[in-house]
């Protein structure tokens, strides 16, 4: 097993520098720059000067070279890079990429880690619930449930439950992560409910999408396994029904939603983007927006690497733990 995950770390860093160099070839291709404005009150001279200092006057492949550290391996004159920790710098926010994530970042795990858990507390049970009640009324009403949220549109119920409960009846707050005027004056109770009430509706949001997809993955393998040779011996051999289902049944259905579950830790930095901008939430997707459009070129390099990162590790976590919870599976 430690083996397999040492070459999987190895096949994961070489598929990351991949992708940091398409990511920068993309960004090098669009159109327009960080540097160049259209204002006529900014010389010529300034933008030149600007661009000698971000180093945007050089060839594309010397800039990425700096970017990713190379450069200053074999030359101390050269700007440190990501291989000696470092980032770059903003050229919107004017400082260090590694200043300017870390508030997004936690905005986003925090609303992804909460709507993640909910989830898969309700969506598991529940489908499980449904496939053990197959073609009866429980079953029928959660596969309803399971069409309504995969075919509605998150930014639509977000902007549904802005309107409802933000403008009609005022019991949510119209968008953030926070009051912006009276938080740093509430107690540390206050500071926590102001929190957990900007929190309500994109959680919502998030929570009623991926309920009803992982609710209906976990119906389908759970009718799957409760129709195969091993769960009808368990029936004819007397064990109860809750027996059958959760020891049996639940126990081998499970594999594929750990898969899935990997595949989620993956998202969990990427944000919700259209979501956090239809409800001004300062998330991942938030900054990503500003820097796609400013074409901030290292805050958009560490953005892709991050989403590069978890995508690795997700899978990697994903791969072990089904390793654990079926023994039939080996790395060996």
């Amino acid at each position: 097993m430690i083996a397999y995950i040492a070459r999987r770390l190895l096949f994961g860093a070489i598929l990351i520098f991949l992708s940091t160099i398409v990511s920068f070839t993309i960004i090098k291709a669009s159109p327009g720059s960080a540097i160049v404005t259209d204002d006529p009150q900014v010389s010529q001279e300034y933008i030149e000067k600007m661009q000698r200092m971000y180093g945007y006057d050089q060839p594309a492949w010397k800039q990425y070279c700096n970017w990713l550290g190379a450069s200053h391996l074999f030359s101390a004159k050269s700007p440190p890079g990501l291989l000696q920790g470092n980032l770059g710098r903003s050229v919107k926010y004017n400082q260090s990429v590694a200043i300017v994530l870390p508030p997004y970042l936690k905005a986003t795990l925090v609303l992804n880690l909460v709507s993640l858990l909910i989830t898969w507390l309700v969506a598991v049970p529940l489908g499980t619930y449904a496939a053990a009640r197959q073609y009866k009324w429980p079953d029928t009403l959660t596969t309803v449930f399971s069409f309504i949220g995969m075919s509605l549109p998150g930014f639509f119920l977000a902007l549904l439950l802005l309107w409802l409960f933000a403008s009609k009846v005022q019991w949510l707050p119209p968008g953030g992560l926070r009051d912006q005027l009276h938080h740093d004056q509430m107690t540390t109770a206050g500071q926590a409910l102001d929190y957990l009430r900007h929190l309500i509706a994109p959680v919502t949001v998030l929570t009623f999408g991926g309920l009803a997809g992982l609710q209906r993955v976990t119906r389908a393998n759970m009718v799957e396994m409760l129709g195969q040779q091993f769960v009808v011996t368990a029936r004819a051999k007397g064990l109860s029904e809750s027996k059958v289902v959760l020891k049996h049944a639940l126990r081998n259905a499970i594999n594929p939603l750990v898969t899935l579950l990997g595949f989620e830790f993956a998202g969990l930095f990427a944000g919700a983007a259209l979501l956090e901008i239809v409800i001004s939430y300062p998330g991942m997707g938030q900054l990503l927006l500003e820097a796609l459009y400013t074409k901030d070129q290292e805050l958009l390099m560490s953005i892709f690497l991050l989403g590069s990162l978890t995508l690795v590790i997700g899978n990697l976590v994903g791969e072990i733990l089904l390793a654990w919870v079926d023994p039939r599976i080996s790395h060996g």
